[in-house]
């Protein structure tokens, strides 16, 4: 009982509908913060500015879960279910604004313009523009929710925000997970005879993988918001641990492990033999273009 409010009653709103486990937000602090490091240092040493909003989604993760920590200590305190509840709410559209800049990096490694569905200039522009119309819901929904702690009214606007928001993610990423596809089915002949030194292959299946992660993480947010505060979901701290924390910190590790910042060397490497060409762009400036 917090305020007069059980957290059993399904006609209330409470902050927590169970006991946040302290081991468990402990355990996923220490595991995000050192695969958020890592990207730094690899970001820093592959000189990958691009991956600047993964990083930034791994720090939010983080910091989100100290708030759990904090939660933990005292289940009724607005603040740390305010941080918490935001930074794990908007940290995957972070992940995914790097993530959709990994393909056009991939299109332009391997010549592959020609195969795909979308320019490769406005390909991440497309995809990105999207995954930031998503963040801003998603955050809006989530201070609204968390502000109207008393307010139905508020509340339910906010739950509504946030599909909203979700139904936007899954909506574009399952557009770029086709873009991709359809990019590697008509280029399979042309990507077929590219060589070894070119591994464009991994970074390809890291992203499928990624995106995946993400688009199940999507969809159980969906499923959970949809259910309601007193739905099933959010009565049982283990889904948020599976479903959302394990497969961001999958997105992390997976990237960590086939880091996108190879691509941007590539790209340099074979830019200054004069293999890559930017499109509409003289040689003269492509020789001195970096690709962060």
């Amino acid at each position: 009982m917090a305020g007069g409010k059980d957290i059993n009653d399904p006609d209330a709103f409470v902050l927590y509908r169970y006991h946040p486990s302290l081991p468990a937000a402990a355990i996923f602090v220490a595991l995000f913060g050192i695969s958020s490091a890592l990207h730094m240092y690899q970001a820093i040493r592959k000189r990958a500015l691009f991956m600047v909003p993964f990083i930034i989604g791994g720090l939010f993760e983080t910091v989100g879960y100290i708030g759990r920590i904090q939660s933990s200590q005292d289940q009724y305190e607005l603040g740390p279910f305010i941080m918490q509840t935001l930074l794990l709410l908007v940290a995957p559209a972070l992940f995914a604004a790097s993530i959709y800049m990994v393909l056009g990096r991939i299109i332009l490694l391997t010549n592959g313009e020609p195969y795909s569905l979308i320019r490769r200039t406005w390909l991440t522009k497309i995809f990105v523009t999207g995954d930031i119309l998503s963040f801003l819901l998603q955050g809006a929904g989530g201070g609204l929710m968390s502000s109207g702690k008393s307010d139905p009214d508020k509340i339910k606007l906010g739950e509504h925000v946030i599909l909203v928001g979700l139904f936007t993610q899954i909506a574009f990423f399952g557009f770029f997970v086709i873009a991709a596809l359809i990019f590697q089915h008509r280029g399979r002949a042309h990507l077929a005879k590219i060589g070894p030194e070119t591994p464009w292959k991994r970074h390809l299946t890291m992203l499928y993988v990624t995106s995946i992660f993400i688009l199940i993480r999507s969809i159980f947010r969906v499923v959970e918001y949809l259910q309601g505060n007193a739905g099933y979901l959010l009565r049982h701290e283990v889904f948020l641990y599976i479903f959302d924390a394990v497969l961001m910190l999958g997105v992390m590790v997976a990237l960590n492990w086939v880091h996108p910042g190879d691509i941007a060397r590539l790209l340099k490497e074979k830019d200054l033999r004069g293999d890559v060409v930017e499109l509409n762009r003289p040689i003269s400036e492509d020789r001195n273009k970096s690709y962060p």
